[in-house]
């Protein structure tokens, strides 16, 4: 039962409020035990209850909720940095996945990667993301497109869920049509609503079911039944919407009454409308934006029509290649024009809303559990404007240290 003292700044990140509203305490106080927030204020005015804990000192240092990345493609075999080079030199995301590249390149190498091997690359990239202040991971299938690879996938996430960060386990065995069924892409729609989405939510491996809806992926009418199998069985509707063209995805989303849609780097007017009057939250996925040299997604204009932003790394081999979500965040702003403080709470509050947590992190509140890092810097502004390898310098999720650094107070 400790309670950290000498916070310079505390950003809470309640869910009230607008986004770039973080509710900040200066020379504040936390106090947590069996893993929940007690207490939370000023230190001056800390209750005589709470005085004899054991203390640490945060340094005068900057405290925020434990990140939460809502977006990522975490286990995976292989990489693709030669696709990087071709990418530079002018061959487009398309081209190189019609000559068997991308997508269904990434399922081969997975198919063919150990199960041991996968669980042992998934916990080493966990630890560098607890490292940076991660502390919620949204997960993906994805890569294996068959019913016993896709399983495989979310059997993973289900055994890797007892480690130090939250697991949110997403189904996507809509992310391509695979190789042997482009013939006759039916099938595997069949073979997704029939049996992949009823046994993956049979066996409690997925709380969410996302499509990948573009016109070299998913249609609409393709979407709009997986995600309806996945309702069926209980699980939320999310969906990868408009990143390489104007496809109808946010539209879709709303439709759904989808957690949220990810990407939006095309959608339109009316979609960003249908998302706001269905409560939807946008996720802006930044290194997807650089590494494939697309437009950026129209943050202010979503945040300006009501709808929430999140910010996510969407790590995976090939368009976003990075689990480092704080340099997402600083390119979330320097490519997206939002506010350090807007993209804090896209990072925490916001981005547990798209995954269906608000309740239990994303913010700093008593009876909340104690999700949160100690940042080397005095303001949010100064975190993400200086970028640095990394300025985290503790992680604490559900009260227990995962992760510390230089600089970090002993408890």
């Amino acid at each position: 039962m400790p309670i950290l003292r000498n916070i310079g700044l505390l950003a809470r990140c309640l869910p009230a409020g607008p986004q770039g509203e973080i509710h900040p305490i200066p020379r504040a106080a936390l106090a947590w035990n069996e893993g929940v927030i007690r207490w939370i204020g000023s230190d001056r005015d800390i209750p005589s209850e709470y005085r004899d804990w054991p203390t640490d000192d945060a340094g005068g240092r900057l405290v925020i909720p434990g990140l939460v990345d809502s977006h990522t493609h975490l286990a995976f075999g292989g990489w693709r940095a030669d696709e990087f080079e071709q990418r530079l030199r002018g061959r487009t995301y398309l081209e190189i996945a019609t000559a068997g590249g991308g997508i269904g390149r990434t399922v081969a190498q997975t198919r063919a990667t150990p199960t041991r091997e996968l669980v042992g690359r998934c916990r080493g990239f966990l630890t560098e993301m607890a490292r940076l202040g991660v502390t919620t991971v949204e997960a993906k299938s994805g890569y294996g497109l068959s019913v016993e690879e896709e399983l495989r996938i979310l059997e993973i996430y289900r055994d890797l869920s007892g480690g130090s960060q939250r697991l949110v386990p997403t189904l996507l065995a809509a992310h391509t049509i695979p190789t042997q069924f482009r013939a006759n892409r039916d099938d595997y729609v069949r073979l997704v609503i029939e049996e992949i989405v009823p046994r993956a939510a049979r066996g409690g491996l997925a709380r969410f079911c996302d499509v990948f809806v573009e016109e070299s992926a998913f249609t609409l009418a393709e979407g709009r039944a997986i995600l309806g199998a996945g309702l069926a069985h209980g699980l939320r509707p999310k969906i990868h919407a408009d990143q390489l063209s104007d496809g109808g995805g946010a539209a879709l989303a709303a439709e759904v009454g989808a957690a949220s849609a990810d990407h939006l780097e095309y959608v339109s007017e009316s979609g960003i409308g249908a998302m706001a009057r269905a409560g939807v939250v946008a996720v802006s996925l930044p290194f997807a934006t650089l590494y494939l040299g697309a437009r950026p997604m129209p943050a202010r204009r979503c945040i300006e029509a009501g709808v929430p932003v999140a910010v996510a790394t969407d790590f995976n081999p090939g368009s976003a290649p990075s689990y480092h979500l704080p340099v997402a965040m600083t390119l979330a702003c320097t490519l997206q024009r939002m506010t350090p403080a807007e993209v804090l709470k896209g990072a925490t509050i916001i981005a547990a809303r798209a995954i269906g947590l608000e309740e239990e992190v994303g913010s700093l509140e008593e009876g909340k559990s104690a999700d949160f890092a100690l940042i080397d810097a005095d303001s949010v502004e100064q975190w993400l404007y200086h970028l640095r390898p990394n300025a985290c310098v503790k992680a604490v999720a559900r009260g227990r240290e995962i992760a510390s650094g230089p600089g970090s107070p002993s408890q």
